[in-house]
């Protein structure tokens, strides 16, 4: 009985010791998907400040497999400034992400994953527009915080009403 008893409460022991490096590595990969999913649900929710912590103080922002435009390097307000020229004419926005796979050395990290964002603007030719493909991140460990320094879209494809951004663009400008 004894025996049985030590046994169990080795077993125990044994499972309540953790690898330090391994949690570390694992609360990393945690807050690097935290600060990618953050981004997006900020854009949603048109909580501007919570958008802009994520990122660096620059950003290599990339969107060329979808628009044709060349990567820029922006500042996270420059990124924001813009995003707010065409997101809030939309009444709703839903980004989805998933499928994330993280890579860690030492202060910088890779970051990938799938991407769907729903743009909901009522029309009578359609009032959904849905933007499908993956993500590419750079990011950089800055005190504790992981900090998106590059951002890379890469298109898959697209469905529904492609003209709602125009008019989400001209709803903004109205307003």
């Amino acid at each position: 009985m004894r025996f049985l008893l030590f046994l169990i409460l080795t077993a125990t022991l044994t499972s309540c010791n953790t690898n330090p490096k391994k949690t570390e590595k694992m609360d990393n990969n945690i807050a690097i998907q935290q600060a990618i999913t953050n981004i997006f649900i900020g854009t949603d929710n048109r909580d501007w400040q919570n958008v802009t912590d994520q990122f660096y103080s620059e950003v290599n922002l990339d969107y060329s497999s979808m628009t044709g435009n060349s990567p820029v390097m922006l500042t996270p307000n420059e990124i924001i400034s813009q995003w707010k020229t065409v997101l809030p004419g939309f009444t709703f926005t839903h980004h989805q992400l998933g499928n994330f796979i993280v890579k860690i050395k030492d202060n910088k990290a890779h970051g990938f994953c799938y991407g769907t964002a729903g743009h909901f603007l009522e029309d009578p030719e359609g009032s959904i527009w849905t933007v499908t493909g993956s993500y590419d991140f750079d990011l950089i460990k800055v005190g504790t915080s992981w900090k998106v320094s590059s951002m890379k879209f890469n298109y898959k494809y697209q469905n529904g009403n492609s003209k709602l951004i125009q008019k989400a663009i001209e709803k903004v400008k109205s307003n």
